[in-house]
């Protein structure tokens, strides 16, 4: 695996760690996972005891304080494994560093220790029924009283929503407002009010544990409030452009597997008295594979640089989306079919991983949405 930038010591050091975890526990488990329709909770404590759920929290709240740029190669390692054990190891990472840096100490102290010990998982909750790319149209309402807020609505397709119950919600504080009326609050789903929906049944990465919950006169305490109106649209939108880079990435390790499996095939297969390495246009697939692999990989670096660097990465990391998902769209199915029949077999990755690329597609921004956004651009030059 290519680095995406200068780590330090430390950090190459849990890299190897992370590795060894990806290979020995996540890749053994992901085809019965996927076979048995299971979410891979186990794993996720075993995960903890590496500190992966507080990959970016700081030291001094009981995190590893690392890197964005090392967070995005930690999930091109993990995806390598299984895209959907990754996007739910590291959304309860995110809700811990949320609430490291925008909860009140009380709050956080009273909700982090759990969620880096494994003990409770994280989820933030945008979408809605209606309402996935669009993220201002959600309609779930915050209404202010005596004691803070009471929310009703719906959320769906929630990532972890099968099993957590520490969420990051996004809710309207005025009907009808857009952006501007959106607030960020912390909810916890083992009080009154909150109902979880079923488990959606996708055809396959079920480790992702998407889900949905209903909020039935919710009570939020003034104190659970992360972000006031007119401030968490802004922040969620930030917040954003890192989970579109560290998406890029999961595609870019799920590449990186299928490739590396149909290489070791190609050494050992014979057709026609030749080992299937040695057809040139059977190469060629290959090179292709790692041409572009290697591309996705210095965009993701690029862009995970200028998350590190607290710079705008909005286009950077639209861009890195769009090119990392369509790269695994196109050359996994390449990959497979190197593999013949012998590809279909589920203790090897490509089934998973094919779905695993196309879910990249939709989450944190479909591929059409973010077009729309590059090319807006282009369109309000010419009006110049």
């Amino acid at each position: 695996m290519t680095e995406f930038a200068n780590l330090t010591p430390q950090q190459l050091a849990l890299l190897q760690q992370v590795r060894t975890f990806a290979d020995d526990v996540v890749a053994p488990a992901a085809p019965e996972w996927d076979r048995n329709r299971a979410f891979g909770r186990d794993a996720i404590g075993a995960a903890a005891k590496l500190g992966l759920t507080g990959l970016q929290v700081p030291v001094a709240m009981g995190g590893l304080g690392h890197s964005f740029s090392c967070k995005a190669q930690v999930t091109d390692i993990v995806a390598g494994a299984d895209f959907g054990f990754a996007m739910s190891l590291i959304n309860t990472q995110n809700v811990a560093y949320k609430l490291s840096r925008d909860a009140s100490p009380e709050v956080a102290q009273r909700y982090i220790p759990a969620l880096l010990s494994g003990d409770r998982l994280g989820s933030t909750a945008l979408t809605e029924p209606h309402a996935g790319s669009d993220f201002a149209a959600i309609t779930t309402l915050a209404t202010p009283n005596v004691d803070g807020w009471s929310v009703t609505g719906k959320k769906a397709w929630i990532i972890n929503t099968v099993a957590s119950d520490i969420m990051v919600l996004y809710a309207q504080t005025e009907a009808g407002s857009g952006g501007a009326g959106i607030a960020a609050f912390l909810i916890d789903g083992t009080r009154d009010g909150f109902v979880r929906s079923d488990r959606f049944e996708m055809t396959a990465q079920h480790t992702i544990g998407a889900g949905g919950f209903e909020l039935r006169d919710y009570q939020i305490r003034h104190d659970e409030l992360l972000q006031p109106a007119g401030e968490a649209f802004k922040v969620a939108l930030r917040d954003i452009n890192g989970a579109r880079i560290y998406v890029a990435a999961m595609c870019c390790g799920m590449v990186d597997a299928a490739l590396q499996v149909a290489a070791n095939y190609g050494r050992n297969r014979k057709t026609f008295g030749r080992r299937l390495g040695e057809h040139q246009g059977w190469r060629w697939t290959l090179g292709e594979a790692d041409v572009d692999l290697s591309a996705a990989r210095q965009m993701v670096g690029h862009a995970s640089g200028m998350i590190d660097r607290n710079e705008d990465a909005q286009f950077a990391a639209a861009k890195t989306k769009i090119f990392a998902t369509r790269m695994a769209e196109r050359h996994l199915p390449a990959l497979a079919q190197l593999m013949g029949a012998e590809g279909l077999q589920d203790k090897h990755p490509f089934g998973r991983h094919l779905i695993g690329a196309r879910i990249a597609g939709f989450v944190d921004g479909s591929t059409e949405m973010l077009l729309e956004r590059l090319t807006g651009t282009y369109a309000r030059e010419a009006k110049r």
